[in-house]
C-alpha cells in the first residue's frame, strides 16, 4: 500500500488522503519530476518499463547549463561536478583559425556541466531511493489510461501489470511516448534534421578541460562527411566526439568510424595520432517535433514526450529539465488543495511557447549554417558571424540555447502602479544573487527554489555587514513581513545587499521556478498581492464544496468498475492508495 495524508501548507494540519501522481517513465525527466515533487510534500509513483538500472554508454552524455545543473544538484544532493565534467574553456575553429575562445571562471560566464546520461540517471535514483515519498515500480510498461475529474487510472503489463490509482499522470516517457499516443496527441515536426556519428574515448588532446567545435578542419575525411566536428571532455581523460554527417542515410560502419577517429586525432596533434582507448561508439539522429497539446485533462507530457530538439548544439534534456521545474510547483498546490485550471493551464502555455521559439529559431538558422545559399539574406554576415550563431547553441545564448522567457505568460501580472524595471525582464529567470535567509544564514537565491513557496527578495544595501536582529525589526522591514505574511501563497522573505539593475528597497516577487513576477518600487502590498495572486492564475479556484462531494461520487462509480474489471479481491490486493 502506497498512501499518504495530505497537509495543509500554512497549518500543517492533515486531511484525507489522497492518490500520488503518476509519472510514467524512470529517465532524467521522470526522476527529477518525483523529486521536485517529494520536496514539496506530494507523493508519487514511477513507472519504470525497465530493469531499474541503465547500462553504461559513455557515448551517450548531456550538456547541462547553469540553471539545469543547478536544479539537479538541488534536487538530488549529488556532487554532479565530481560526476561529470565543468568545461574550463571553449573554442571554436574553422580550418586552421580559432574564430572564438571563451574562458569558464568563477568570477565570468558559467561553464556547461558535461555528464554521462547513465551516470546521471543513476545519481537520481540513489536520491530516490532515500525518498519515501516516491514509489519507483521496474518493469512496469504503461498499456491503459483512463480519467475523470476526480484522477487518473492506469494499467501496466509485465510480471508487475496491475492497476495504478493516481491524481494526476505525466508522460516522461520518452520520443515513442505511449502516454501521448494514448491520448491520441499528434507529434508534427521534422524527421532526421541532423546526423552525427558519436565515439567515447580515453586520449590526450592539446586542449585538456576544453570544449572544440572546428568547421572544415584542413585534414581530409574518410567516407561521408559535413566537415564539422565536436570535442567535449569527460571525466578520466575521456572525450565525446561528434562527427556531422551529411543528408541522406549513408552507413557508417566501425571500420569507417576507426578511420575517422583516427584522421581527426592526428589533425589535431600535428600529423601523428595518440593512443587512444575506443570506448563506446553510436550514430545520433536529431529530430524536431513539437506535441500540439501538453496537457489533457489530469494528463500532461513533458521532456521528449513533448519536444523533440538537438540540432546546432541545442540540447532536449536541458527543455525537458526545465518543463519538471514548471509543472512541479504547479501540480503541487493542485494536489494539495485542488486544481487549480488556470495554473495548471499555463505549463503548456508558458513551456510550449519556450520550445517552440528555440525550434524556430534553429530551423531558421539550420539552413543557412549548413550550406543553403538562397536564405542567406535571412541572416546576414559573414562565416564567422555563423559560426558565432552556432557556439551560441553550445553555450547557451541566444534563442538557440538560452533559458526561454515567460514574458507572456497568462500568470503575468498586469498594470501594477508601482512596478519599475530591473536588469531581468519579468518572465525571465532571475540572477543568482546571495541573500540573507529568514534564519540570518548567507544563501544563494537559487538555493531557494524548488520549494512551492514564493520568493519575496528586498534589496536593502548595508544589511550584509550588520546582524539580522539589528534591521530585521527596523525600518520598512516589518510592513514588508507583514505583506509577505498576508499573500495568497507560502512565501518566503529574503534580504539582498544588490540585484543588478534595482535600486535600493526594490522588492522582487520571484516565482518557485526561479522566474522573475516583477519588480516593485518600495513596500507596496497591494502591488505585491495583486502579483502572487495573479501567479497562481488569478481568482478563479474552482475547488468548492460541490468538487469535493463530485470525488466522492465518482471514488464510488470508479470503484465499481474496476472491481468488473479484474474481481473486487484482486483490485484491493493491487490498488496502490
Amino acid at each position: 500500500m502506497f498512501t499518504h495524508v495530505r497537509r495543509d501548507l500554512r497549518t500543517g494540519r492533515g486531511r484525507r488522503a489522497v492518490d500520488p501522481v503518476i509519472i510514467v517513465g524512470a529517465g532524467p525527466v521522470g526522476l527529477t519530476l518525483a523529486l521536485a515533487l517529494a520536496r514539496q510534500e506530494v507523493p508519487s509513483v514511477v513507472l519504470d518499463e525497465g530493469p531499474g538500472k541503465d547500462d553504461p554508454r559513455p557515448a551517450r552524455t548531456v550538456v547541462l547549463r547553469e540553471d539545469t545543473a543547478a536544479l539537479l544538484t538541488r534536487l538530488s544532493g549529488a556532487p554532479l561536478d565530481d560526476l561529470g565534467v565543468r568545461w574550463t574553456g571553449w573554442r571554436s575553429m574553422r580550418r586552421r583559425q580559432v574564430l572564438r575562445e571563451v574562458v569558464f571562471d568563477d568570477a565570468g560566464e558559467p561553464a556547461p556541466l558535461h555528464i554521462a546520461q547513465h551516470v546521471l540517471t543513476n545519481a537520481l535514483r540513489t536520491a530516490i531511493a532515500d525518498e519515501p515519498l516516491v514509489k519507483v515500480v521496474t518493469d512496469s510498461r504503461l498499456d491503459t489510461v483512463e480519467q475523470e475529474r476526480s484522477g487518473v487510472t492506469a494499467h501496466t503489463r509485465g510480471p508487475r501489470g496491475t492497476w495504478w490509482r493516481g491524481s494526476y499522470l505525466v508522460g516522461c516517457d520518452g520520443p515513442r511516448s505511449t502516454v501521448r499516443k494514448l491520448l491520441d496527441i499528434r507529434f508534427p515536426g521534422r524527421t532526421a534534421v541532423e546526423r552525427h556519428a558519436v565515439a567515447a574515448l580515453r586520449t590526450e588532446l592539446p586542449w585538456p578541460g576544453q570544449a572544440l567545435l572546428h568547421r572544415t578542419p584542413p585534414w581530409r575525411m574518410s567516407g561521408p562527411s559535413a566537415g564539422e566536428v565536436t570535442a567535449r571532455p569527460l571525466p578520466d581523460g575521456v572525450w565525446r566526439l561528434d562527427w556531422l554527417l551529411p543528408p541522406g542515410k549513408d552507413l557508417v560502419t566501425p571500420e569507417l568510424l576507426v578511420t575517422r577517429i583516427r584522421e581527426t586525432l592526428a589533425g589535431w596533434t600535428g600529423g601523428t595520432t595518440p593512443p587512444y582507448d575506443l570506448l563506446d561508439t553510436g550514430v545520433h539522429t536529431v529530430h524536431h517535433r513539437l506535441a500540439r497539446r501538453w496537457r489533457v485533462g489530469r494528463v500532461f507530457v513533458a521532456g521528449d514526450a513533448a519536444h523533440l530538439l538537438g540540432a546546432l548544439g541545442t540540447h532536449g534534456l536541458d527543455e525537458g529539465l526545465r518543463d519538471v521545474d514548471n509543472l512541479a510547483w504547479k501540480l503541487a498546490p493542485a494536489w494539495h488543495h485542488g486544481p487549480h485550471e488556470a495554473l495548471l493551464d499555463s505549463y503548456q502555455t508558458e513551456r510550449r511557447t519556450a520550445v517552440a521559439a528555440r525550434l524556430r529559431a534553429a530551423d531558421q538558422v539550420l539552413p543557412v549554417l549548413r550550406g543553403g545559399g538562397a536564405l542567406r539574406g535571412f541572416v546576414p554576415g559573414t562565416s564567422r558571424g555563423h559560426d558565432a550563431l552556432l557556439a551560441d547553441g553550445h553555450l547557451g545564448h541566444g534563442p538557440l540555447g538560452a533559458p526561454g522567457a515567460y514574458a507572456d505568460s497568462p500568470l503575468a501580472p498586469r498594470h501594477l502602479e508601482h512596478e519599475i524595471p530591473v536588469d531581468t525582464p519579468p518572465g525571465t529567470p532571475v540572477t543568482d544573487v546571495r541573500v540573507t535567509a529568514e534564519d540570518g544564514s548567507f544563501v544563494q537565491l537559487r538555493s531557494r527554489l524548488g520549494r512551492g513557496a514564493l520568493l519575496v527578495v528586498l534589496v536593502a544595501p548595508g544589511t550584509g555587514v550588520w546582524d539580522r536582529k539589528h534591521w530585521v525589526s527596523a525600518g520598512i522591514m516589518p510592513r514588508l513581513a507583514a505583506a509577505v505574511t498576508a499573500l495568497p501563497h507560502p512565501a518566503e522573505l529574503l534580504v539582498s545587499e544588490t540585484y543588478p539593475g534595482a535600486p535600493a528597497h526594490t522588492v522582487l516577487l520571484v516565482r518557485p521556478d526561479g522566474h522573475l513576477v516583477t519588480a516593485l518600487n518600495g513596500v507596496r502590498p497591494a502591488d505585491l498581492y495583486a502579483a502572487a495572486e495573479a501567479t497562481l492564475g488569478g481568482k478563479d479556484r474552482d475547488r468548492t464544496e460541490q468538487a469535493e462531494d463530485t470525488e466522492v461520487a465518482e471514488e464510488t462509480e470508479r470503484t465499481e468498475r474496476a472491481e468488473q474489471r479484474s474481481g473486487a479481491g484482486a483490485e484491493a490486493g493491487s490498488r496502490t492508495r
